[in-house]
């Protein structure tokens, strides 16, 4: 499985906001905690179904939808 396959996008969850592996888990959550200053493992322990793969996904992700010199499809609907 690639990293970003771990990121869905589904209308019928989380009102169509990213997610990870289509539980209700926005990607944006993930950041937040993150940025937050909560460390990988921190997050693990609090979100047992979450695996660290699914945290890397939520840093691709992210890079990508920054990246400025143009725009890229992420082919993400579920």
């Amino acid at each position: 499985m690639e990293l970003l396959d771990r990121i869905t996008i589904n209308s019928d969850i989380c009102h169509g906001k990213p997610t990870i592996r289509g539980l209700r888990y926005p990607v944006e959550n993930m950041l937040e905690l993150m940025a937050s200053g909560m460390s990988h493992e921190e997050i693990l322990d609090d979100y047992e179904d979450l695996e660290k793969e699914d945290l890397w996904a939520c840093l691709l992700f992210a890079a990508r939808l920054t990246r400025s010199k143009g725009s890229y499809p992420l082919d993400l609907v579920a």
